[in-house]
């Protein structure tokens, strides 16, 4: 065991963030930490670090271990490169390669017993440089800056003249080289391309030491972690396994106890109605045999109503019409800006009911297609076709649709003057801004405030063609589930674009990667892209060709898969979200049919109707297995 945090409890200004959290890190355990924006994830780590001191508990480390930390945002203050802020990290092994330099000139220009000293002290020296990895080093350096995306002309760059994530990037290569025995990262992929986050996950599953993670970023803690710390109503509890299973188990332990405190609430009902009707005789033994239920129904255990936190947004697109089944074309599309060519003579379609994502390194281009398709820039060439009734809603991921000078009730407002007081309030509220928050200003906002205002203003655009850039960019991961459902479920067209790739995952029906220029197209998910990308590169290497232009066409088929295959997929995914939808149906109707029991139950009417209650009280009850039933075959489709 390297880290053994043990009952911490941390509060602020007299408001609960951490209530004695317990937990502890193995030996090259990988860990990540979650919980919804401002649960206190940042402030263990900061705690684990001693940055922070915590109120009460402890925090025991192994000793001697060697830990990294790497917070958010670094501010690092330096006149040198790059490569030199990143040798830093392999000083010693620098230094020890220097004075086998100096030993090695010293030896050429003496003899006898004085030659002698030398070349034991260089075989010490050469000994001790290479248990440190020097004849290695160069080369680890080197990776691990390419790894996170620097090229080999930015190496000499200085430091001062980098951004805020560039250093954050260069701060994180070095931590990584220094190779401590604890890594805590918090939030270390939000400055990452697709390729360097791949890079790091890679690094980090191999790495021999042990791990903690904060992060939004569910595919890459699936890849990484075994173990979930999830922080939730100033709580942790403990979870084996990744993120996806850490979700299952945390869902079936919510519905588990849920059912345990309906079946309690349904047999205390019974009990109090049996009481009421033994009171409700007026005699003697009736009246006992009441007092003595009421004793025993005191001495139960209430369970609590399991409750999420009240930070769940309520997000539902909604298409006004129908379009076309044609819904987006575009044709020999090509943008430069000055010098520098993005892309030239890209084309592809998207049909009605498709969700499409384009994918790419930073830089690429990506943000550009849309911009040019809402006609926000122009192209250099290219044509832009919209089908029949296609209305377009816009999710800019800078949010520069918003008006930085309005308060959100004039954002809304303003834009939708048709809608009442109370209206715009209560849609504000479904995004988590209640009372006076509604009269913030938008300057003042945070990434994740502004994004939910976006949110708010797409979802009442009742569009049928969804534009987004990077949608779940500040959004926590509770957030981005409830997009992920809203997206999955809208009867209308997606396209966007992120670098989500769990969200890519669970809602994409097809990609378009754009690279080298150009675009290349694949029906499926991201675990199949992955897939068909990493099978086509084998294949190049085992008998390399020239690829002809066509195979970079995203209106081709993919370079494995017939029109036919593909309308077949199509079909399959059809079929699948007819059958999610006749689920969640019934689910609806069962969670009606329990309110209005739940109506009766609770109605004095009632009270006295021994029969009626059990009646309704079984009914419930079969219901509530009838919808455990319902969403465990809502998952199984959903994971499908």
């Amino acid at each position: 065991m390297i880290l053994q945090c043990s009952h911490i409890s941390k509060s602020f200004d007299g408001s609960t963030i951490l209530d004695d959290i317990s937990f502890h890190i193995n030996e090259q355990e990988k860990t990540a930490i979650v919980g919804i924006n401002g649960s206190g994830k940042s402030t263990l780590l900061k705690i684990l670090m001693n940055e922070y001191e915590a109120d009460t508990g402890e925090v025991i480390i192994q000793k001697d271990a060697v830990i990294g930390y790497l917070a958010q945002n670094q501010d690092i203050t330096s006149g040198r490169s790059i490569l030199e802020e990143m040798q830093d990290a392999k000083k010693e092994v620098i230094i020890l390669e220097q004075e086998i330099n100096e030993v090695t000139e010293q030896m050429n220009h003496v003899s006898g017993e004085e030659l002698e000293k030398l070349i034991k002290r260089s075989d010490s020296l050469r000994h001790r440089f290479e248990l440190c990895g020097g004849y290695t080093y160069h080369s680890e350096l080197i990776g691990v800056l390419k790894g996170l995306g620097f090229t080999e002309e930015e190496f000499d760059k200085p430091v001062s003249a980098l951004s805020g994530g560039e250093r954050t990037r260069v701060a994180l290569g070095k931590m990584l080289l220094s190779s401590p025995d604890l890594i805590i990262l918090d939030e270390p992929t939000n400055h990452l391309d697709m390729k360097a986050i791949h890079w790091l996950e890679t690094y980090l599953s191999g790495y021999r030491g042990a791990v903690i993670i904060v992060a939004h970023d569910r595919y890459f803690l699936d890849k990484i972690v075994t173990k979930v710390i999830e922080i939730r109503q100033h709580k942790a509890t403990v979870y084996q396994g990744n993120y996806s299973q850490f979700s299952e188990k945390k869902q079936a332990m919510l519905d588990t106890q849920m059912k345990h405190y309906m079946n309690q609430q349904a047999q205390i009902k019974h009990q109090e109605a049996v009481i009421a009707k033994l009171k409700s005789f007026n005699r003697e033994k009736s009246i006992k045999r009441a007092e003595s239920r009421e004793k025993q129904l005191n001495k139960i255990e209430r369970l609590e109503k399991p409750v999420e936190e009240n930070t769940r947004m309520n997000l539902l697109f909604s298409p006004r019409i129908q379009s076309g089944n044609d819904v987006l074309s575009v044709e020999h599309l090509s943008k430069r800006f000055d010098s520098e060519i993005l892309f030239t003579d890209i084309s592809f379609e998207i049909k009605r009911g498709e969700r499409v994502a384009i994918i790419g390194d930073n830089g690429s281009g990506k943000t550009t297609i849309l911009k040019i398709i809402n006609d926000i820039i122009k192209a250099d060439s290219g044509t832009i076709r919209l089908g029949t009734n296609v209305e377009i809603g816009y999710y800019d991921q800078a949010h520069q649709v918003l008006h930085s000078e309005k308060t959100i009730f004039e954002e809304l407002q303003d834009d939708y003057p048709s809608m009442t007081n109370t209206e715009i309030r209560n849609i504000l509220a479904a995004f988590l801004f209640t009372e006076d928050d509604v009269f913030k200003q938008i300057s003042k906002l945070s990434g994740g405030e502004r994004g939910r205002v976006s949110l708010a203003k797409l979802m009442l655009s009742d569009a049928n063609l969804l534009i987004l850039d990077e949608p779940t960019n500040h959004l926590d991961i509770d957030s981005k589930e409830i997009l992920e459902r809203a997206v999955n479920h809208f009867e209308g067209t997606v396209l966007y674009v992120s670098h989500d790739r769990y969200f890519i995952n669970r809602t994409a029906t097809r990609i378009l990667d754009l690279t080298q220029k150009q675009l290349v197209n694949y029906i499926g998910n991201y675990d199949y892209y992955i897939e068909k990308k990493e099978a086509n590169e084998q294949a190049q290497l085992a008998s390399p060709s020239p690829v002809s232009d066509s195979a970079f066409s995203a209106s081709s088929t993919d370079s494995k898969l017939t029109w036919q295959q593909q309308k077949e997929e199509q079909a399959r995914l059809r079929k699948k979200q007819n059958a999610l939808k006749k689920v969640e149906t019934k689910i609806s109707e069962l969670e009606t049919k329990n309110e209005l029991l739940d109506t009766q139950l609770s109605d004095p009417k009632n009270g006295t109707d021994i029969a009626l209650l059990q009646k309704l009280a079984s009914e419930k009850e079969a219901n509530d297995e009838r919808l455990l039933l319902l969403m465990d075959e809502w998952e199984q489709l959903a994971d499908d």
